[in-house]
């Protein structure tokens, strides 16, 4: 009887579960369609260079850890659903139906939707799941067919996932529901919202945002007892001292408002706290910059540190924010008579000032989340256009052998080998080549030997016939050096001031041969890999080869093209041969390495992969979480709206006055926490992409982000319009008098 009841009232209730069943859906949907690529049944053609057992194992932790904050959504979703049913819940009861059992009805109702939405999903999820194969075979280079498969594995992954989702959220309504007065669910849309109080959450983040303020202001102190130097440019000097003035200043206010706390009262005492949080994370935000700009020796541990103070004094400025902003609604309700008792803007305010009041946490949790919703949309790209583009830079040579000399101070124990090792295994395994360069690196002078200061290692250089050789391999035209002459090399990461302060600066160089006049041809930028320069050095010194005769090798390298792809197989042998013979860090102190590029392009092309594929979807999930929450939140209230809203037709307010009043109601609900969060967004966004600008520039181009970007903001755009518009339908639907 029951079975047939449950049925019954589900088919009855299917426009109530109408959110319910979209909203599962689409979780479904991206759980299957990204979690299909690491299936076991799935075998893309990728090439015998690829190994895609990397790539699926990674994409499963990575997604099923993501999904996790699913369960937060199911939850409240379903929350939603037992909102709208107490009514019906207390006439069962009222009839003599015991409230456990009213517990498990309702979950059977809801698993029943719920194994519909997984049904439903999963079929969605084989369409969605040819983008991200599609996507995945683009990322390595091959070409894309159709393919319309059902991978069992996954589909059974995602039914137990979901399932057990189910249940676990089932057995928290069951127990919602018999805790649940009869009284209390018979009136509940007519339920007024709390008394207007002071918020205990917000208390709770200015003290730990005193206690961050303290830690500030104490490293503050650390860094210029430490650091500061009076010969530092100006801008570094204001760095140095804001950190300690400003967090003195945020502790001064505070200490003001506590003799003074009844006079000021607490709402300015938090208008004090944002405008000092925001100066604070500006001063903050100074100490990475800086650090770049003048090469200040902080050290990462301390940027990190700072990166952090920006963190939190941003999350502050948030939760302040959006605390005030029934606050500002009030005092310019209270100061504008004229608007306050124009039209219907009495009962607008009132909704919103109550609304406010009672959800202001939530709306801060949506909006912080959102910010991190919009920041891995935006910086996901930005991540693997950097990888991509410093891969092509790496694994510019099929085989790329280096060594380096930072741990040896004896110059009998620097490398001369010429790794035949890696000769015999190329020809032991049938490979050809077609260009091989071993070489050596030299310092211009030998007394820079024990010049080991991180950040001024000397400029190595390379010799003239050794440079053509490699720019032979590369395809890149052969040039030429008079006796005295010298050129440069530069990393493709260089800045223009970079190179002009250098060459400005070194138009001649003293060698142990003599002294050298710069060419006419000062530099050139094409990309030659990485190894080729010192550490921390984005220069090379090309020298004629008689020259060279009389410097000091420190590093012996070598570079390999073959004329077909090392298989994957074949690399990780030859990686562990290398390895066994030439340690990465030997007892003389020499460090060697050995560079594979299909080692390297397998690994970064995974990884690159999965942490887009992650961030995408993670960014996505939040999104649909906080728009879900929005939406649901208002349409939760429209029992209680209904009554309000039919009170104003008596009133005589005509329909299309009601229907603005809906439209300007969603509009505040929506657009302050988006807008909070799109004007938090916009400023990490810009500090992060104006931190990392050079390898924008080197690796990606700002014409090619801007169109990411361009592209990701019209898709959340056209996420939320549709929620929007769907909120705003149903919402007048739920409190139309015709229903």
């Amino acid at each position: 009887m029951y079975t047939k009841f449950v049925f019954r009232n589900a088919k009855r209730s299917v426009k109530d579960y109408l959110v319910y069943i979209v909203t599962l859906t689409i979780c479904v949907t991206l759980f299957y369609s990204f979690l299909s690529i690491s299936s076991s049944y799935y075998k893309p053609d990728i090439g015998s260079e690829y190994d895609f057992t990397l790539l699926s194992d990674g994409m499963k932790m990575a997604i099923c850890g993501v999904t996790l904050i699913l369960l937060f959504l199911i939850r409240f979703v379903n929350n939603y659903m037992l909102c709208r049913k107490q009514k019906e819940f207390a006439i069962q009861a009222v009839m003599g139906m015991e409230q456990k059992t009213i517990g498990r009805l309702f979950f059977a109702e809801t698993f029943v939707m719920g194994m519909i939405s997984i049904a439903i999903g999963i079929f969605f999820g084989v369409f969605c799941s040819q983008f991200i194969t599609a996507m995945l075979l683009t990322s390595y280079g091959k070409s894309y067919e159709l393919s319309w498969t059902l991978f069992p594995d996954t589909v059974m992954l995602t039914v137990a996932f979901f399932v057990f989702s189910f249940l676990v959220v089932g057995a928290f309504n069951t127990r919602t529901i018999r805790q649940k007065k009869i009284i209390d669910m018979l009136a509940a849309d007519r339920e007024n919202d709390p008394a207007l109080k002071k918020s205990r959450w917000i208390g709770i983040a200015t003290i730990l945002f005193e206690l961050f303020t303290i830690w500030m202001c104490v490293t503050g102190v650390q860094k210029v007892w430490f650091y500061y130097d009076s010969r530092f440019a100006m801008s570094v000097k204001i760095m140095f001292w804001g950190n300690i003035i400003l967090p003195i200043v945020t502790l001064l206010w505070s200490a003001l408002w506590l003799i003074r706390k009844k006079k000021y009262g607490f709402p300015k005492f938090v208008f004090g706290l944002l405008i000092c949080a925001a100066l604070n994370a500006c001063i903050a935000g100074s100490v990475p910059a800086l650090s770049n700009e003048y090469y200040l020796p902080l050290g990462t541990g301390t940027i990190n540190q700072y990166l952090l103070f920006i963190l939190i004094d941003l999350i502050f400025f948030i939760c302040t924010l959006i605390y005030l902003a029934s606050n500002f609604i009030v005092v310019w309700k209270e100061k504008s008579p004229e608007h306050r008792y124009k039209n219907e803007n009495l009962f607008f305010l009132g909704q919103i000032i109550s609304k406010l009041n009672t959800t202001s946490k939530t709306m801060t949790l949506v909006s912080i989340t959102l910010v991190l919703a919009i920041s891995m949309f935006v910086v996901a790209p930005i991540l693997v256009g950097w990888a991509s583009g410093y891969l092509d830079v790496r694994s510019m040579y099929d085989v790329q052998i280096s060594s380096r000399y930072n741990s040896v101070y004896n110059e009998e124990n620097l490398p001369r080998d010429n790794y035949e090792l890696v000769t015999d295994f190329l020809d032991e395994h049938g490979i050809k080549t077609d260009n091989d360069c071993t070489f050596s690196l030299y310092l211009p002078n030998k007394d820079d030997f024990h010049n080991r200061e991180k950040y001024d290692f000397p400029v190595l250089a390379i010799s003239l016939s050794d440079y053509n050789a490699i720019r032979e391999m590369l395809g890149y035209e052969q040039i030429a050096l008079s006796e005295n002459e010298f050129t440069t090399q530069w990393q493709s990461i260089a800045t223009d001031e970079d190179l002009d302060s250098f060459l400005k600066e070194h138009n001649r160089i003293m060698t142990d041969a003599g002294e050298l006049t710069l060419s006419e041809h000062s530099f050139y930028e094409e990309a030659m890999g990485e190894t080729v320069y010192n550490s921390y050095t984005d220069v090379l010194y090309i020298l004629p080869d008689s020259v060279c005769e009389d410097l000091l090798p420190v590093i012996r390298n070598r570079y390999i093209t073959t004329s077909e792809t090392i298989s994957y197989k074949n690399a990780r042998a030859l990686e562990q041969v290398f390895s066994d013979e030439y340690p990465e860090m030997t007892e003389d102190g020499v460090s060697y390495a050995i560079r594979l590029s299909t080692l390297q392009i397998n690994s970064a092309k995974a990884t690159n992969f999965v942490l887009q594929a992650a961030m995408i979807y993670g960014a996505v999930v939040l999104m649909v979480i906080c728009l879900t929450i929005l939406s649901l939140q208002q349409l939760l209230d429209a029992g209680k709206f209904k009554y309000r809203f039919s009170v104003l037709r008596k009133l005589g307010v005509e329909e299309q006055q009601i229907e603005k009043l809906v439209l300007k109601q969603l509009g505040v609900w929506f657009g302050l926490p988006i807008f909070v969060a799109i004007f938090v967004s916009a400023i990490l966004i810009t500090y992060f992409i104006q931190t990392v600008s050079a390898e924008i520039s080197a690796y990606i181009g700002f014409g090619a982000l801007m169109s990411q970007i361009g592209m990701i903001v019209g898709a959340l755009t056209l996420l939320l319009v549709c929620y929007f518009i769907s909120t705003w339908i149903l919402f007048k639907k739920s409190i139309s008098h015709k229903v």
